[in-house]
């Protein structure tokens, strides 16, 4: 049974990903990886650490809800969920060791302007684009303007 590690912040996102590799595959272990969002640090000051872990529960709640019975449709396959904090290569590493054999699929939504980092060790680093500020600033100011008139 081959076994699969999907690392996923996004459920529409990594469904997108997910979903063309599933008709006619065999069983699979499927272990989701949920990597929930960062949060500011301003908002420690306003949110107490039990709402932060209401809300992540009901967060991950939520992604597991969606992916799992996607993944569990070919039959003989397994579904594992986790949920885990950075730095994802130890994550990814401690999965290895533990599992032996097993590929890693980055079904995480990518943000503008900012690079995620690597779930592998194996990864190549991403390359950072010097215009993708300029050009979401430009668009934004574009849409405004069209709006104004």
């Amino acid at each position: 049974m081959e076994k699969i590690v999907v690392f996923v912040n996004d459920a529409e996102h990594a469904l997108h990903i997910v979903q063309p590799m599933l008709p006619g595959s065999a069983p699979t272990h499927w272990i989701i990886v949920a990597t929930p969002p960062t949060l500011t640090r301003h908002i420690g000051r306003w949110v107490s650490h039990s709402a932060r872990q209401q809300w992540l529960e009901r967060w991950s709640g939520e992604l597991f809800a969606r992916l799992e019975p996607v993944l569990r449709e070919a039959p003989g396959s397994k579904v594992e969920k986790m949920m885990v904090k950075r730095p994802l290569v130890e994550v990814s590493e401690k999965l290895k060791t533990r599992l032996g054999a097993v590929r890693f699929l980055d079904a995480r939504r990518p943000k503008l302007g900012k690079t995620d980092e690597p779930v592998s060790a194996d990864q190549p680093a991403a390359e950072q684009s010097q215009w993708a500020y300029p050009v979401a600033a430009t668009a934004g100011l574009s849409a405004m303007l069209t709006l104004a008139d």
